[in-house]
């Protein structure tokens, strides 16, 4: 990942404003330690910060087509580059960066090249022949951007609101897939997918399309000059990334040049979930696997830090963050650069718990729908800046466009949750990989069952902060919290205390408006509630919230072992008669 920094029509010009911008776009350096670009148009700045991934030798930001008169500075990946660049006839280019292309797109194609890019992208682009710009956002949100406004008429972008936020009046999250025109002079989706307006798919299911799909996504984020591993928890999702990144190393020749043995991470309290599971993934996969530890307490030091870099105080993403953002800390010092994750898979495949109580396919599939497009404000927002805090950056092949798309057009009574029929949450991801012949998985591993991150680096990750929470936060204090934050008022001590957190960095309206509001549900969500009114008895938003379906928090000794068809009879029978509305 990199830091990028955009302003454009300042009134002021001077060497003052310059080194103003250096100063703002110094506070994403975390995001880009390798190198610092500026570059200075009359009144517009183009600022950027570089994680060197592709082409580290010659790919320094900003970029240019041929005669300069078109300026980029980019966050992300284009994993297609090199596709665009045999079909970019009569251009010359400079670097061997990835993303040299969107300077040349945009001059043969104009601001309608958008849809062309297959990757994970912020970039903003300014075009000196008429002082035009474009800023745009890949289709998921897979890489932050955030856009403000100044008091003099400024418009600004940056990765992070940090850079921002003390200098603009308003800002807010530039939406995922969208362009902002300074010509049209607003914003508007570029990214339709099929799936996109919701209407309910009818393709059959295939298992062979879903594998091929999901390899092929693995395989093209192998792209890479630098070191690179894969997170792995040891739950289906980093499990399958593992598993598929492992057997087709040797097809990548980026990847090769470090090896044919692909390394792997995990991070929890000791014993936790995460780590037996995952030590036993390794083990299978022959990984070099990295086991790191780390205590309650430390995760509560860094709370402060963890906060700053995420910019958020919800309360499953700052639970979440931390193991993730202490587990990139130790990555980065073993060298590593880049690193492969399993984000995307619940919310398109329908995994979180909560979607056992889906009524019918209609339901389930919007839920899916709406959860991907509330990717960039969760899961998204984590994986991204939780490591590049350290200057590492996460790639999710679930979210390839090609792949959602796949994924998306299933008729969603395979994805329903059938425990009559062996049929667990996730099943026909599980049953694309449940190869007889050529395993990629064990069993066990690939039917077990849905973990939430921060629970499966210990259950007594989240009793702490709780326990941490109720010393700092007085029964007084949250009574009154209305009061102090009328707006996305906490309702629970750990998320008065997240937000009081958030407000000493980013005391602004504007900032606080970035994050989802609202009460705090079980599974984050006010479906969960729709679909079993019982959930909303308990406000805390972890897995172990969807009440009579997540076995292990309860210390349930069920038999995990399945079948060739899914998990063991045993199992399906427990998940059967704890949930009593199963369809």
């Amino acid at each position: 990942m990199c830091g990028i920094l955009a302003v454009f029509g300042c009134i002021d010009n001077s060497q003052a404003k310059r080194s103003r911008v250096i100063e703002l776009s110094r506070r994403l350096r975390h995001r880009g330690p390798d190198w610092s670009g500026l570059h200075c148009h009359v009144n517009c700045y183009l600022a950027h910060q570089r994680l060197a991934i592709v082409d580290p030798t010659s790919g320094d930001q900003p970029l240019y087509n041929e005669d300069k008169t078109v300026i980029v500075t980019v966050n992300g990946e284009i994993y297609n580059h090199k596709k665009l660049r045999e079909n970019l006839k009569g251009h010359q280019f400079r670097t061997g960066s990835d993303c040299e292309v969107i300077a040349h797109l945009y001059e043969d194609y104009g601001e309608e090249f958008v849809d062309m890019l297959d990757g994970m992208f912020s970039f903003v682009l300014l075009d000196t022949r008429d002082n035009s710009f474009i800023a745009a956002r890949d289709g998921v949100g897979i890489t932050p951007l955030y856009m403000g406004w100044g008091l003099d008429g400024s418009i600004w972008f940056a990765s992070e609101m940090k850079a921002l936020s003390d200098d603009c009046e308003r800002f807010i999250s530039f939406p995922p897939g969208h362009i902002y025109s300074s010509i049209k002079g607003d914003l508007r989706r570029w990214y339709n997918p099929p799936w996109f307006p919701e209407h309910i798919p009818s393709t059959p299911y295939d298992s062979i399309v879903l594998r091929e799909a999901f390899e092929k996504a693995v395989l093209k984020r192998l792209m890479t000059d630098v070191p690179f591993g894969v997170l792995l928890s040891g739950g289906l999702d980093s499990s399958l990334v593992a598993a598929v990144a492992s057997r087709h190393m040797v097809e990548s020749e980026a990847a090769c040049q470090w090896g044919s043995q692909l390394h792997s991470f995990c991070i929890g309290l000791k014993d936790s979930p995460d780590l037996k599971a995952a030590r036993e993934v390794a083990n299978y996969l022959g990984t070099r696997h990295h086991e790191f530890h780390f205590t309650v307490q430390e995760g509560i030091d860094a709370l402060e830090e963890v906060i700053y870099h995420i910019e958020t105080y919800d309360v499953t993403t700052v639970r979440a963050s931390t193991p993730m953002f202490l587990m990139s800390r130790k990555i980065k010092s073993l060298g590593v650069k880049m690193v492969l994750s399993g984000e995307g898979s619940d919310e398109i495949f329908g995994g979180y718990l909560y979607f056992h109580k889906a009524p019918n396919k209609e339901e389930f599939h919007q839920e899916t729908c709406q959860k991907i497009k509330a990717l960039h404000l969760y899961d998204c927002l984590r994986a991204n800046k939780s490591t590049s805090a350290w200057g590492v950056e996460a790639r999710v092949p679930f979210l390839d466009k090609d792949f959602i798309n796949v994924a998306m057009s299933i008729d969603p009574k395979w994805k329903m949750i059938r425990p009559d029929l062996g049929r667990i949450e996730k099943w026909i991801l599980r049953n694309a990989f449940d190869d007889e012949h050529k395993p990629y998985l064990p069993k066990h591993i690939l039917y077990r069952q849905k973990e939430q991150f921060s629970d499966g680096v210990g259950y007594s990750w989240i009793d702490g902060l709780k326990d941490h929470a109720n010393k700092q936060v007085t029964d007084a204090m949250l009574m009154h919290a209305s009061f102090i934050y009328p707006e996305n008022t906490p309702t629970t001590k750990e998320g008065y205390y997240y937000r009081s957190i958030f407000e000493k960095f980013f005391p602004k309206n504007a900032a606080r408006s970035t994050v989802p509001g609202g009460p705090s549900v079980a599974c984050s969500t006010a479906k969960a509630v729709e679909w079993d009114a019982s959930w909303s008895k308990n406000p805390d938003p972890s897995g172990r919230a969807a009440l009579g379906v997540h076995v292990s928090a309860y210390g349930e000794a069920v038999d995990t072992k399945p079948t060739v068809n899914g998990p063991s009879q045993k199992l399906l029978e427990r998940i059967l008669e704890m949930t009593d509305t199963a369809v």
